[in-house]
């Protein structure tokens, strides 16, 4: 039995164990419940049904960023596009599944079941974003099994962290900054360190990229910019929505304008680098995510977008090549400079705007952006549920909101790496296949390419080229 045909077999018994558990834990939630006389097509007619709701406009955008914008952003290397786009659609598709899982293990209603809504597909899509942003750090150098197996383990462990940052610590990250993009890159480079304990990193002749494939990348890159505003709104509602939408587009604006200066400053022959604009240009939209629905004003939105694209095309120019040689963390696409760094910006941006957050900004709505300030009795709590029908709070000032936020980025962090790590060890057994040296980022490891002429070059000759590679900084596209 060849290893593809096993692992064939397993994904179709991943997609029966799927089965078994939608079986045992969904159904429709009443809106979409054809049981409901009002959601019958004559109350259509006649106006009374419920309409689609106001939210699915946001569903779809957050949907084409996940399966076009991250798939796309990916297929700058030469000789891996087939599987950046390939894998990130099986993927995606199997852990949007296991995410509805997941998410509905806490909210199981007194029937026994998870109302299935499309509240829940949105929140599905936003977590299988954190495993997408690790696959980037590994790109190239694992099976398709090894991905979904990581992307498995990922959202149990991210779903417990979710749930520890928003209940617990009851700390607000709007757009998922701390909970998605610190937890998915940190997660991925804790896996590519423990590959790294195995296997040192070497540079790869075939990781690189051509003319065709970065304009092929950019097209990920202008989805993702385009709909981001979307992805750090989704959540929220009202004048908070709007608020995230406009400081979310000012931040990636920023972001993008600045990543194009500092790539000429820093780029050979002043010029444009290509990885810094495909990237670096997007770093705005995760460096807000956290404060996207606060007051921070529309200057100060410019402000940390235009931090987070130099920040992160410096990171590209000088902090990739250290942490490969120093701590053997081989990043293929840069999520560190992308989603870790701006997120930790965003966590630390988020924990200030917290700090500062007043009832003479914000009114009687600091109590729905940050619920644990609210009273937790009182005369005022009466006049917030009666008039906004806000529940009893914690009491928080604005000191003390800002340090939950702090120790909700500080545990995202550990939770990443530890499990990362653990998750890593797990993929280096032979159970879900391995990439040789030879067949790294490359497509003939996963699709048939009749007629291609390139990959027909014999395996002793392909051996012998990367027999001959060093030991130095991969990455060699940037």
């Amino acid at each position: 039995m060849t290893t593809g045909f096993a692992l064939g077999i397993a994904l179709c018994f991943l997609q029966g164990f799927l089965f078994c558990g939608f079986l045992a834990t969904f159904d429709y939630a009443p809106e979409a419940n054809a049981a409901r006389s009002e959601n019958s097509f004559s109350a259509h007619l006649n106006g009374k049904a419920t309409s689609l709701p106001l939210n699915y406009s946001v569903y779809q955008d957050v949907h084409v960023m996940i399966w076009i914008g991250f798939g796309f952003l990916m297929t700058f290397l030469k000789r891996y596009g087939q599987s950046a786009v390939g894998l990130t659609f099986l993927v995606g598709a199997m852990l949007v599944q296991v995410a509805l899982l997941f998410d509905g293990v806490s909210n199981v209603g007194k029937n026994g079941k998870v109302p299935l809504s499309l509240t829940s597909l949105l929140n599905a899509d936003v977590a299988v974003a954190a495993p997408l942003i690790s696959m980037g750090a590994v790109l190239g150098k694992t099976t398709y099994m090894q991905l979904i197996l990581m992307g498995i383990i990922e959202l149990a462990i991210f779903t417990i962290n979710k749930y520890i940052g928003e209940h617990c610590f009851m700390a607000v990250d709007a757009g998922g900054s701390m909970y998605v993009h610190i937890f998915g890159a940190y997660f991925g480079l804790a896996v590519s360190f423990a590959f790294g304990m195995k296997d040192k990193p070497k540079e790869h002749h075939q990781e690189g990229s051509t003319y065709q494939s970065d304009i092929f990348a950019m097209i990920g890159t202008v989805f993702l910019w385009v709909f981001w505003p979307s992805f750090n709104s989704a959540p929220l509602q009202g004048d908070d929505q709007q608020r995230a939408i406009i400081n979310t587009l000012l931040a990636i604006a920023a972001s993008c304008v600045m990543s194009f200066a500092i790539s000429a400053l820093v780029s050979n022959e002043n010029k444009f680098n290509m990885v810094h604009v495909q990237n670096s240009t997007l770093a705005g939209g995760v460096a807000i995510g956290t404060a996207a629905g606060m007051m921070c004003e529309p200057v100060g939105a410019l402000v940390i977008g235009s931090l987070a694209g130099c920040l992160s095309v410096l990171g590209y120019k000088y902090l990739t090549p250290i942490i490969q040689k120093r701590l053997k963390i081989h990043d293929t696409c840069g999520v560190h400079n992308l989603h870790g760094m701006p997120g930790i910006m965003a966590g630390i941006f988020g924990a200030l705007m917290a700090g500062i957050a007043s009832e003479e900004t914000y009114n009687d709505s600091i109590y729905q952006i940050f619920p644990a300030r609210t009273p937790s009795a009182g005369d005022k709590l009466a006049e917030l549920r009666d008039n906004l029908g806000i529940d009893a709070g914690l009491d928080r000032t604005a000191g003390q909101q800002a340090a939950y936020q702090l120790l909700a980025l500080v545990v995202t962090l550990v939770n990443a790496l530890v499990f990362g790590v653990i998750t890593g060890m797990l993929l280096r057994m032979d159970v879900c296949g391995t990439v040789s040296e030879v067949e790294k980022f490359d497509d003939a490891f996963h699709w048939e390419l009749d007629g291609d002429v390139e990959h027909d070059v014999p395996v002793k000759k392909r051996e012998t080229i990367t027999t001959r590679v060093t030991e130095q900084m991969s990455m060699s596209h940037i």
